[in-house]
């Protein structure tokens, strides 16, 4: 997601009601004697106004919207931000979200490397207000406890999950090291159970990476990246490139519940791999807005394969709809997760921050992955392994990835 900074005043426009209030003798609107609680919520109405990807607002007049929530006239900041998330309710969008200010640096800490938690990377359904697992962090309090891609959270300590929003739900996961927190899941085809876990700190190590001789011959690097942050695109060349010298002919990038991160860095891992094509398209409101191409600096041509599962989410849906649609790549494993929509950050002058949907994506084929995700190649049905057996001989789909880059290698040695 971008950053951008909005900063929004009355300076320009005051002289102009001012003269138009002496001229005709008109009452000054009350709008210019906001107090500092109704300047917030109209800065943020002001800025989805502004960016929302869409133009109808969820089909409501979104003028009168603000109006509402000015006339409640919240006296502290507390009611301030309560009355904001229900302003930005009405868009039912989860993603568009007040982040108060610890809940800001959180995030901001999140995407540079390091958190400390139960490790869940969480979404939640705008249609049925379902809080599900994107997935755990590999090593995390979570994934040491099975918590499963798809897994529906439906309390928090036994408070229900679906009267609260994103934000909400994570923060109730957070809390000091050493102190635990119960969640109650439900998985399809099994009993409701509650899981008790334990906060830690966690380091986020975006690549785990082997280089995996054959008895054929077949050198693969096996790549498994966990999370789209600061660092990734960094280690991912450093990896390839070191791979590169050990003589790796063929690769296998394994997405496979990696929930996302940085849009940039989406974009930049799939020109490690491409030298031409489209990498992304991004639709705001007014149509396509841009779109981003490989600049020629594909780090290795060898074979690659990309695992992806119903974990595999976001910049990892872009890294892999470009891979696939360019013909670089052969997907192997399960449907991904399907969330296209793209959200910016936005600081407000309180110190806090909102997230907005301002455009969603397209593959290069102009596939649209909101909701829908990305179908692989091959289709392998995805058996939980533990990470450390993670591209080894029980991972059904590595198996099956080592078996396609065989036959691809086999083919370009007779070529």
């Amino acid at each position: 997601m971008g950053k951008r900074i909005v900063r929004v005043g009355l300076a320009l426009l005051l002289p102009l009601f001012l003269a138009l209030g002496l001229a005709f003798n008109l009452q000054v609107p009350n709008a210019i004697a906001f107090t500092e609680e109704q300047k917030l919520i109209s800065e943020v109405w002001r800025i989805v106004d502004r960016a929302y990807v869409d133009d109808t607002f969820n089909h409501q007049n979104w003028w009168l919207v603000r109006q509402r929530a000015l006339k409640q006239a919240p006296t502290t900041r507390e009611e301030t931000y309560a009355t904001i998330q229900k302003m930005l309710a009405t868009l039912e969008d989860p993603y568009t979200r007040l982040l108060k200010p610890d809940q800001y640096r959180s995030l901001q800490t999140n995407t540079s490397g390091e958190l400390t938690g139960i490790g869940l990377q969480i979404a939640q359904d705008s249609e049925s207000g379902d809080l599900r697992v994107i997935a755990p962090i590999e090593g995390s309090p979570a994934d040491k406890a099975g918590l499963r891609p798809r897994d529906r959270i439906l309390q928090i300590n036994g408070f229900p999950a679906q009267k609260l929003t994103l934000d909400e739900a994570a923060e109730r996961m957070r809390g000091p090291i050493g102190s635990a927190v119960t969640l109650t899941i439900a998985r399809d085809g099994e009993e409701t159970r509650e899981v008790s876990l334990v906060r830690d700190r966690i380091t986020l190590n975006p690549v785990y990476a082997e280089l995996d001789t054959q008895e054929s011959g077949l050198k693969v690097g096996y790549i498994r990246l966990n999370q789209f942050n600061a660092n990734a695109t960094a280690e991912i060349a450093h990896t390839i490139n070191r791979f590169e010298k050990e003589g790796a002919n063929a690769y296998i990038l394994d997405l496979r519940n990696n929930p996302g991160g940085l849009l940039q860095a989406g974009i930049d891992i799939a020109r490690l791999w491409l030298d031409e094509g489209t990498v992304v398209y991004t639709v705001n409101r007014e149509g396509i807005q841009d779109s981003f191409l490989a600049n020629g600096q594909a780090l290795t041509h060898d074979p690659l394969v990309v695992l992806v599962n119903q974990g595999t989410a976001s910049a990892s849906e872009i890294l892999s709809g470009a891979l696939q649609d360019n013909g670089r790549a052969i997907l192997v494993g399960e449907r991904t997760f399907g969330k296209g929509l793209i959200q910016s950050l936005f600081n407000l002058s309180d110190g806090s921050g909102l997230a907005v949907t301002i455009a969603r994506y397209e593959t290069p084929n102009h596939h649209d992955i909101n909701r829908q995700g990305i179908t692989p190649d091959k289709v392998v049905a995805f058996d939980p392994v533990a990470a450390s057996q993670s591209g080894g001989a029980r991972d059904t789909q590595y198996q099956a990835a080592l078996e396609l880059l065989g036959q691809q290698v086999m083919v370009a040695d007779a070529n």
